[in-house]
């Protein structure tokens, strides 16, 4: 079966101070015991702020690394979860299951790939 990734893009300005709420984090708990028991979770986490993330680059043959934050991106990745599904159709569908655990003031976006298998 093909494995995907669903990166989880928030814009770190616009999310709440506090976090995720006790609610939010419950339901996302239980999405997540759901999808593991299908055997459809491989992994997943949540990630650090991008002020405390590096950034290496490769450009005209020459490497730069830069601190956090990095105040002119908008959309970070805030997370991720690896998935084996059957298609890119229930992958997607488990990512919109994910996406509605939120309260309403988050804006969250997810953008699902298949993992190019060598």
């Amino acid at each position: 079966m093909p494995r995907y990734l669903s990166l989880v893009r928030i814009d770190e300005n616009n999310a709440p101070a506090a976090g995720p709420s006790p609610e939010l984090m419950q339901r996302m708990g239980e999405l997540i015991e759901e999808m593991t028991k299908a055997g459809v979770l491989l992994d997943t986490a949540g990630l650090t702020p991008t002020a405390q993330g590096t950034r290496v680059r490769y450009e005209g043959g020459q490497l730069s690394v830069t601190d956090g934050p990095f105040t002119e991106t908008k959309e970070v990745v805030g997370g991720y979860a690896l998935m084996q599904a059957k298609d890119m159709a229930e992958a997607v569908e488990w990512t919109k299951r994910f996406l509605r655990t939120h309260e309403e003031h988050w804006t969250v976006t997810c953008e699902v790939r298949e993992v190019a298998e060598a």
